[in-house]
């Protein structure tokens, strides 16, 4: 109950919530403090999220069989733990035995190609085969294709919105079939949350986080599996990718990427030959607990403790030294002095604000204001 409040209280999110409870301990210390964290902050009568609003949405995950899966939780996949702003709540419809295992993110166009789409069935199958769980965004195009073709032995689907709102409609089906058949459906946003635009980058750091690896199959030069290319640079994941004619502007992303180093992908052998192997002993390893939640105890590593106050200091930081003219990330970097554990979230924060905006070769610039 306390998580969720925290979590669900306005302009609380996943580093925000891991901040305040590195601060203050507990989810009951951190929502005590925060109206004076807010004031603080310049937000007058702040107030944070009641306890009803968190018991209808208790009440709506019962209805749809869905369970709650905190960090910490042996069921909360290791992976996933790991990454800087890791969901302190999952919800999830399915199996959860299915997050246990060794995991690839298979992304791409929506608007793919007949040729796409049978690549996307064909990688998925064969690494279903060789032992591995394929996630996706359950979008249509090569998402879709992901799933449909690893149903039979579990498949993992990230939802933009709530675990219930099944998005897009054409893929309601295959959403119920992936619950069904010994997958799993998964949200970190509440329950009745239809997706939004904002929505979609956080959920593509979740696909990401969740896998050893991100394969791109079929991407424009801006689009979201981009996004989780580089969401699963940050994150420390290998990015491989299949390549396309150089006039189809669907494949332009993925020889973008294959350029900058990305893994060329031709078959399932590809994908596999940078895959830790599936020994007792790797298997074993995935299959641990998750670390205990940040801030219960001590702060793990990849969660420093940083107060909210020089988060805000770092973020005026990158603002004030980006303008309407692209900068290069490496450059920012370097005059901000900061690590990349600490800017790599605050980028990505800001990104999803609506502050600034990433511009391809690894450019940012101020988005501006009207």
């Amino acid at each position: 109950m306390d998580w969720l409040r925290l979590l669900r209280s306005r302009r609380v999110g996943p580093t925000t919530f891991w901040k305040l409870m590195a601060e203050h301990g507990t989810a009951r210390n951190a929502l005590e403090a925060l109206p004076e964290v807010a004031r603080a902050a310049g937000v007058a009568r702040y107030e944070v999220c009641p306890e009803h609003l968190v018991l209808k949405e208790m009440k709506a995950a019962r209805t749809c069989g869905a369970r709650l899966i905190c960090r910490g939780a042996p069921e909360y996949p290791g992976a996933l733990a790991q990454i800087a702003d890791a969901p302190p709540v999952l919800w999830l419809v399915g199996d959860s035995n299915v997050l246990r295992r060794p995991m690839v993110a298979l992304v791409g166009a929506r608007n793919a190609s007949s040729l796409g789409l049978r690549m996307a069935r064909h990688l998925a199958a064969g690494l279903s085969e060789a032992g591995y769980c394929v996630v996706s965004g359950l979008a249509r195009g090569i998402d879709a294709a992901a799933h449909e073709a690893t149903l039979d032995r579990g498949t993992v689907a990230v939802l933009a919105g709530g675990v219930d709102v099944l998005y897009p409609a054409e893929n309601a089906e295959l959403a119920m079939q992936i619950a069904e058949k010994g997958g799993a459906r998964l949200s970190e946003q509440p329950m009745g949350m239809q997706p939004m635009a904002r929505h979609f980058p956080t959920r593509n750091r979740i696909v990401s986080g969740l896998a050893l690896a991100v394969v791109v199959v079929e991407a424009a030069t801006k689009s979201g599996s981009l996004i989780t290319a580089r969401g699963a640079l940050d994150q420390g994941r290998d990015v491989l990718a299949v390549p396309g004619h150089p006039l189809d502007a669907r494949a332009s992303g993925c020889n973008i990427l294959i350029r900058d180093g990305a893994r060329l992908v031709r078959s399932t052998e590809d994908i596999l030959e940078v895959l830790p192997p599936l020994e007792p002993s790797a298997q074993q390893e995935m299959d641990l607990p998750a670390p205990e939640p940040r801030g219960m105890r001590e702060p793990s590593a990849a969660a420093p403790n940083v107060s909210l106050q020089q988060v805000a200091t770092l973020h005026r930081q990158i603002l004030d030294r980006l303008g309407p003219s692209p900068t290069a990330e490496d450059q920012l970097v370097r005059d901000i002095g900061a690590g990349a554990d600490q800017l790599s979230p605050a980028l990505t924060e800001l990104e999803l604000e609506g502050h600034i905006r990433r511009q391809p070769g690894g450019f940012l610039s101020l988005v501006p204001r009207s």
